[in-house]
């Protein structure tokens, strides 16, 4: 009778493989980065993911979590770190700043159609500044743009030109 064959195969070293990349993906995968100060002081390395976020009050799969039960009932979770969903929900009323601006070149563009044209948008469309042949409406938003972004910048310039009456204080009676 034939002798059977073997199913498996004689490990081999693979020269191909990088292990210490390997490894940095292993325990990149089992400790993850937690970007999040609170959270990660109160990360225990020793727990799962899933109980480390249940603890703090938050859910590692939001599709079960929409069919929670009242708390305190049988099998619902026991938030045993609160003050971290409280400090979570403070951070997120918190309004967040408009850090938005506008390139060097946008500011210096908009200031020479206005220093050049006031509020005449149809002669900046015109301009041969208007390099990007935008239309009328475009470098009304780019104005309305620098007045949002900058409007300490805009104020200051705008008192620069002069007479507010030849200028209207900056387009207003266009409803910026």
């Amino acid at each position: 009778m034939p002798k059977a064959k073997k199913s498996s195969r004689k490990m081999r070293f693979d020269y191909n493989r990088d292990r210490k990349k390997l490894k940095k993906k292993f325990l990149k995968k089992n400790n993850p980065r937690i970007e999040h100060p609170q959270i990660r002081d109160a990360w225990d390395s020793r727990k799962s993911m899933a109980s480390n976020l249940r603890e703090m009050g938050l859910t590692f799969d939001p599709n079960r979590s929409v069919g929670q039960r009242k708390p305190g009932a049988a099998g619902a979770p026991v938030v045993t770190k609160p003050y971290i969903l409280h400090q979570l929900q403070e951070e997120a009323s918190r309004p967040e700043k408009d850090t938005k601006t506008l390139s060097s070149d946008l500011l210096e563009f908009v200031q020479h159609m206005i220093r050049q044209h006031g509020d005449d948008i149809k002669a900046m469309a015109r301009d041969e500044k208007n390099y990007y042949q935008d239309t009328p409406k475009q470098i009304l938003r780019k104005i309305r743009e620098y007045r949002r972004c900058h409007p300490d910048h805009y104020q200051d310039f705008m008192r620069s030109l002069g007479d507010p009456r030849d200028r209207r204080d900056g387009l207003d009676h266009m409803d910026l």
